[in-house]
Order: C-alpha cells, then structure tokens, then sequence
C-alpha cells in the first residue's frame, strides 16, 4: 500500500518484533539497493540529505596554492587532494542517505528508530521528503525523481517518544505485535537449531510469565536469545534447573526496579515452600 501511494510507511512496535528486518529482507527478497540511515538525538537533516565538507574544500584549496608555489620554485613534487578539484564544488559534497536512495529509482530506504531524533526531526524529515527532490549544497546539483520511481521509505520507531500528528497523518502505519510463544519458538529454532524441547519450552513459560507481570522494562526477543544461547552450553537438565531457579536473569531483567521485583517474588516463593515443608 505504501509502495502504490509513494507514502512512507511508518512501523511501530517493541523491540525485538523485527521492524528493522523487514525492510532489509525486503530489498535483499526483491534485488534492491538498500540504504540505512540510524537515527540519533543530533540527527539532521543536513546528514540525511546531504552536506558540503567545507574543512575539506578549504584545506585543498590550500594545498592548490601551495603546488602553485612550489611550480614557481621548480620543485616538480606536489601535494596531492585525493583526485578532488576545488574547482568542482561537487567533489565536495557527502551525499546522505536520502540522496543516494532518490538517486537509484525503486530502491529501499530504512529511517531507524525516528523516535530517538530531536522534535523537530520528524517534520523537517517529512518536508524534505515529500518534494521528491533535492538541491545539492553549494555546487546546486539537483537529484529528482518521480512518484512511480520513488524509493520504498520504511520508517522505524520504539515509540520512546510520541511522533508529531502531522507527521503520523502523512505515513501509512503499520504495528508489530510482538510474537507469541508459537512464533518465538520458531525463531529461537532458527537461531539456535538443535537446542533440546524441554530447555526452550521451560525459558518459553518463565519468559511469558515475567512478561506478563508488567514490569518497567519487559524482556524482548534479544534478551531471550542470549538466555538460551548461555544455557545452549550446558547439559539440558542442569540447564532446565537453572531457568527454573531464575540463574542468569540478568540476560532477561534490564532495571534495578524489575531486578528488585523479580527477587523479592523468588523470596516470597521460597519462604512459601519453607513453610509447607
């Protein structure tokens, strides 16, 4: 649908539900270039698009008017600018993602993680997209293309943030639920094949049921992956005993807050069984 508008396409969901996958395995599935550009708290559209090294431009030039005199000296070596021509401003230009993806017609652009970029990211980002071309800084190159030609822009966000309305209104939206236990038994097959059933049915049920308990920051598919990646190289009934006694819950638990939950509810447990005993 986002291909056929020319809209991008903005995913949500939490991490670890293969937001950023789905675009890579996109472009890898259908033969397309594929450009990434990581979203950070200083990201601008200056390096999105495009910039003018200008450090660059004014140290060659130096170094042309120090071959200049060193001609009139007769010294034959010179000094060298990489092949780069201060009389060619576009030498000097470092085009960004954006630019190099509207430069190659039907391609894949993945914006990751939006919702780490300062406010006003987002609609600048959307301003810039939406004339479908851009003037190169200082040597005035133009990179133009067509609605049928546009790039597939795939959008990423954690939601760390709420994202502008207007910004929302203008994308075509799509959520990833996050996967139940059927599915991320699949994928943990895919990443660790050969792990025995009873160790990864056991880290499935305590993995669920500490999802369930609301905690600040519940575990994603990163976190259960590295659990049985670590158990993977133990004997599977030792490794069952030791996911039942919660050991390395810190592969799972990222907060002093959760950490602290998850050991006052093992205390309680304990002091129930003690007392039946």
């Amino acid at each position: 649908m986002a291909r056929s508008l020319g809209m991008p396409l903005l995913i949500e969901g939490e991490p670890g539900t293969g937001k950023t996958d789905l675009p890579i395995h996109y472009a890898k599935d259908r033969g397309l270039d594929l450009e990434v550009y990581p979203v950070g708290s200083k990201s601008n559209i200056e390096q999105f698009v495009a910039r003018f090294d200008h450090v660059k431009y004014l140290r060659d030039s130096q170094i042309e008017i120090l071959n200049a005199q060193r001609e009139e000296k007769g010294l034959s070596s010179k000094l060298t600018t990489g092949d780069r021509n201060p009389e060619s401003l576009a030498d000097y230009v470092v085009k960004g993602p954006a630019a190099i993806a509207y430069s190659k017609p039907h391609s894949v652009l993945l914006i990751d993680e939006i919702d780490k970029a300062p406010r006003e990211f987002p609609n600048d980002l959307l301003y810039a997209l939406s004339h479908r071309k851009f003037i190169m800084p200082e040597s005035g190159e133009v990179i133009e293309i067509s609605e049928e030609e546009m790039p597939a822009i795939v959008i990423t966000s954690n939601r760390e943030q709420e994202l502008p309305t207007a910004f929302k209104g203008r994308c075509i939206y799509h959520y990833i639920d996050f996967p139940d236990k059927e599915v991320m038994g699949k994928i943990i097959e895919k990443h660790h094949p050969g792990l025995d059933e009873q160790v990864v049915r056991v880290a499935l049920d305590v993995f669920y049921h500490l999802r369930r308990l609301g905690l600040e920051r519940a575990p994603t598919t990163r976190e259960i992956l590295n659990w049985l990646k670590y158990m993977g190289d133990i004997a599977p009934k030792e490794a069952v005993k030791k996911i039942e006694g919660l050991e390395g819950i810190g592969a799972l638990i990222k907060t002093q807050a959760d950490m602290e939950r998850i050991n006052r509810m093992i205390g309680a447990d304990n002091a129930a069984f003690g007392s039946l005993n």
